[in-house]
C-alpha cells in the first residue's frame, strides 16, 4: 500500500486476465524500494506504531527512495 497505492488484493482484482502477481510487474527499483520498506516496517512494528502512522511513514519513506532511485537511474555515469 505505501509504495503501489493500492492493496494485492485490489491489484489483482483490477487485472484478473493478468497471471502472477504486482510483484512481477514491479520495476527494479520498485522491487528494491519494497524490500528496504518491508524492512523498516517491522522496525516500526517493534517500535508499536500503529498500522495508519506505519503507513504514514513508509508511503513518505517509498517517495523519497523512489525519487532517488530515478535520480540515480537518469545520471550518466562518468567514464
Amino acid at each position: 500500500m505505501a509504495l503501489f497505492g493500492i492493496t494485492a488484493k485490489t491489484w489483482r482484482e483490477q487485472n484478473i486476465k493478468i497471471t502472477g502477481n504486482i510483484r512481477d510487474y514491479a520495476t527494479i527499483n520498485q522491487l528494491i524500494c519494497l524490500s528496504n520498506l518491508e524492512n523498516i516496517n517491522a522496525i516500526l512494528i517493534g517500535e508499536n506504531i500503529s498500522q495508519h502512522d506505519r503507513l504514514i511513514k513508509l508511503n513518505k519513506i517509498a517517495i523519497q527512495q523512489m525519487n532517488i532511485l530515478q535520480n540515480v537511474e537518469n545520471k550518466k555515469l562518468l567514464k
